[in-house]
């Protein structure tokens, strides 16, 4: 196995990340509790009053401030957190393993971070805990050029495969379709070309990249033609991104963390209901935002991405156990963690919003 670290290109000139090309419909908002009609602002986004005092929290993520995480960059706008008596920080990271590395060093509160990278901090002992289901939907992927040969995971082998970085999700996802096919990362040649970058792919300095749903959205803005592609989702349906503490964490400040979760609720739900004012809004407030037609194609994606019929029956966020515990189990059957885990112990459901 080779790694090669591609340089990442500047803010707007590379792919993004993820999957589910089903724009959210107005059935599909309806079913969520989520469209316009059933959803208010709150108090502090109605009313323009700020709290006297607002409490840090600051959340490491996986990515940098891009598109798709449109909730997290408004708040000067909407007021969300601020409604909460929250002050939000965020820390930008280059997959989900930074996020968990940030929060285990203490340089923030919360990660938003992949199911695979929390595997893997709790095979190696890391006391954590799942706190909300960010995207209840499987959204990785690995895509190749339509002429490539590469049509199902056993064809990977021998191939260079870009992933957004050693830490992230896209290359865990990927192990785990390697594994399926009788294959580890030994029979392939994982190429590190950075988060939002689909351009090796393009250039042919790749023969595959294991990548996310807005992801291939825009390398297909971009010209990228036609591709095959292989959906992660189809052979592992499990979340592609939650919100995880560190057990202390969890313990000592649920307060913080309840607020914290009720904000980003009231955000993810007004994206849901107002995504062409989110799209605008992303033009100043996110890297990669300068396109409002194409913000506005990657918030309908991670909209989609929001809500599944457990989400549609308990609220966004509501966390599947039983598919969390499915995804470890297959994690370690296929050799990518050691230690059986049970995700009963870990996953923590009482700071939702409305418990």
């Amino acid at each position: 196995m080779t790694h090669t670290i591609f340089p990442t290109r500047p803010p707007g000139t590379g792919g993004l990340s993820r999957r589910r090309l089903l724009a959210l419909g107005p059935g599909a908002l309806a079913a969520s509790g989520l469209a316009m009609g059933g959803w208010t602002a709150p108090a502090f986004a109605q009313s323009g009053t700020t709290p006297a005092r607002l409490d840090r929290i600051v959340v490491a993520g996986w990515s940098k401030p891009i598109t798709e995480v449109t909730p997290l960059l408004v708040d000067a706008d909407k007021g969300f957190y601020r409604a909460q008596g929250l002050a939000l920080e965020f820390v930008p990271g280059a997959g989900g393993g930074d996020a968990i590395r940030n929060i285990l060093g203490g340089q923030a509160d919360v990660a938003f971070t992949d199911p695979g990278s929390l595997f893997a901090a709790l095979d190696k002992g890391e006391k954590l805990r799942a706190i909300f289901d960010i995207y209840p939907q499987n959204v990785f992927n690995v895509v190749a050029l339509k002429g490539s040969g590469i049509h199902k995971p056993a064809d990977l082998r021998g191939k260079r495969i870009g992933v957004y970085s050693l830490a992230s999700g896209t290359r865990q996802n990927l192990l785990v379709l390697l594994h399926q096919a009788g294959l580890t990362e030994r029979d392939v040649t994982l190429v590190v070309t950075g988060v939002l970058n689909f351009a090796p792919l393009m250039q042919g300095q790749v023969d595959a990249t294991a990548a996310t749903d807005t992801g291939l959205l825009v390398g297909r803005r971009r010209g990228l033609g036609e591709v095959n592609v292989i959906e992660v989702g189809q052979s592992l349906p499990v979340s592609s991104d939650l919100y995880v503490v560190r057990e202390d964490t969890y313990q000592q400040k649920k307060d913080l963390l309840r607020r914290f979760l009720r904000a980003w609720r009231d955000a993810a739900a007004w994206m849901i209901a107002q995504p062409e004012e989110a799209a605008r809004l992303a033009v100043t407030r996110a890297i990669d935002g300068s396109d409002p037609a194409l913000n506005l194609e990657i918030i309908r994606l991670r909209n989609a991405s929001s809500v599944s019929p457990l989400t549609q029956r308990l609220g966004l966020g509501a966390m599947d156990v039983a598919s969390l515990q499915k995804a470890a189990d297959v994690y370690r059957r296929v050799g990518l963690i050691e230690r059986p885990l049970r995700m009963a112990d870990v996953v923590a459901g009482d700071l939702l919003p409305g418990r």
